[in-house]
């Protein structure tokens, strides 16, 4: 049977058959469908596409080759697939500008690179603007009136109503119209990256390089400046945020021979932060509140307090009442409370035990003597061991780790697995409970049921600091790890 692996070394060496690969590597998914694969030769290193998505490759790809003449900050494009599902870029390493922010803190160097991309972006939309074929845009061409009112919808159908709070519904949508038709006032003739943010800006030899424009259009300036400095779990502090939005407000206006105006560009700039964190928050609910993924439920208090201090600091020159009621509302200390996570005090006396075992070996037994927990069933999942290069290795190798995480539906599985159990470890959490069961089970207990095992475990100290004891009862009976 062809893997996807096995498809991306037949593309590669169709372009570069001189070369011989000595590592073919699939890296992390993020929130797309695209796959990514690292493939090494001995003089340098790629990176291989994949993705069924044909409007959107053609508009990374083309984007792509019209920045890169204009020598921008973006990957190079080497080859592409006649079908367009694959294409080789170079390798801009594995160091996003999240990733140094995480790594850092908010160091002098962690200010420079913000300044860096600062002025790289300024770039990119005026020059990289001009010239650009908007007809290979996915949705629409431009930022306009339509696509900031459906962005608004997006948050009021998707966060808004799923807090239940009172409101006049007809004065917000008029609210909403005045904010879409004061927005459209601001000049969109320049090119707008839409997912502007932290993570889709990689580092490498100390210089940044942006990815993740597939999706832009037309737009105003202040929108990609917004998306950056105000993106929810980088945190910026408020006094960079001022000292940022200046200096690339200089970059800018030099580009463009001094032709912006200062008050006018922040009034406009303020309005375009609004918009995009109700757009943020719009998707937290989508992907959190109705898909259910951990990732985003826990990327919402960071938004809202976001928004609290956007509130109380800054302002727009137009009146919205009933959205600033609204918002106000949305702040409220009860609001921000009912999505953070309970963390695990050092008085807790919460121990999740968590096993991995065969169902040809029977269900683990609860110790507790509270009639045991949760037992999930990874028997849905492609199993490594039909494969002989798995067959001696465990859910702890990495090899079968990979295959698990991007050969099969174990991260879908994970996904609904944590949905459901930190709902429950929340609320132990809080009525100060004991002990938690929980078992991953397979055929044999020792490909995926241990990865499904551990996996849990580490989401569970990452997330509530809690006490997990982790057993796999097939692999190592004896030996509890912590």
């Amino acid at each position: 049977m062809s893997t996807i692996i096995d498809k991306v070394k037949d593309f590669f060496e169709s372009w570069k058959p001189e070369s011989p690969i000595e590592e073919t590597r699939q890296l992390a998914q993020a929130g797309s469908d695209r796959q990514y694969f690292r493939v090494r030769t001995a003089q340098r290193s790629y990176i291989v596409t994949y993705n069924n998505n044909i409007p959107e490759n053609t508009a990374f790809i083309e984007f792509s080759r019209h920045f890169h003449t204009k020598q921008l900050s973006v990957p190079e494009i080497f080859h592409v697939s006649a079908d367009k599902t694959f294409y080789i870029q170079s390798d801009l390493g594995d160091s996003s500008l999240f990733d140094i922010v995480q790594k850092e803190g908010y160091t002098d160097n962690t200010f420079e690179l913000y300044q860096k991309t600062f002025a790289q972006l300024a770039r990119i939309q005026i020059q990289g603007g001009t010239g650009l074929d908007y007809d290979y845009c996915i949705a629409t061409h431009s930022f306009d009136r339509q696509a900031i009112y459906s962005d608004l919808l997006y948050f009021k159908y998707y966060f808004l109503r799923a807090l239940k709070l009172n409101y006049d519904k007809n004065l917000l949508l008029n609210d909403f119209e005045m904010l879409s038709f004061y927005l459209m006032q601001e000049r969109h003739k320049f090119f707008m990256m839409r997912d502007c943010q932290s993570r889709n800006v990689m580092v490498r030899d100390n210089k940044v390089y942006f990815i993740d424009y597939q999706g832009g259009m037309q737009g105003a300036l202040q929108y990609d400046v917004a998306s950056m400095l105000w993106q929810a779990k980088a945190a910026l502090p408020y006094e960079w945020r001022d000292e940022l939005v200046n200096y690339y407000f200089d970059r800018a206006n030099d580009l463009l021979n001094n032709q912006l105006h200062k008050k006018d560009f922040m009034d406009y700039y303020h309005g375009f932060v609004l918009i995009r964190m109700l757009q943020t928050l719009g998707a937290y609910g989508f992907r959190g509140l109705f898909e259910r993924k951990p990732h985003f439920i826990s990327s919402i208090p960071f938004a809202l307090k976001n928004l609290k201090w956007f509130l109380e600091n800054k302002n727009i020159p137009i009146r919205l009442p009933e959205l600033q009621k609204v918002l106000e509302a949305m702040v409220n200390e009860d609001i921000i409370k009912r999505f953070e996570n309970v963390k695990a005090s050092g008085t807790s006396k919460l121990t999740v035990r968590v096993y991995s075992f065969s169902y040809k070996s029977g269900l683990p037994e609860d110790s507790s003597g509270n009639g045991g927990g949760f037992i999930f069933d990874c028997r849905g999942i492609l199993n490594p061991g039909r494969f002989e290069k798995y067959k001696k290795l465990t859910g702890r190798d990495k090899e079968v780790q990979e295959f698990l995480m991007y050969q099969t539906e174990m991260p879908s599985f994970l996904q609904h697995v944590y949905s459901t159990i930190d709902i429950t470890v929340n609320d132990y959490l809080k009525r100060d409970f004991e002990s938690l069961m929980i078992g991953f089970g397979c055929t044999g207990g020792q490909h995926r049921s241990v990865f499904a095992a551990d996996s849990l475990a580490k989401h569970l100290k990452d997330k509530f600091g809690v006490k997990v004891e982790v057993k796999h009862m097939v692999q190592d009976a004896k030996n509890w790890t912590n």
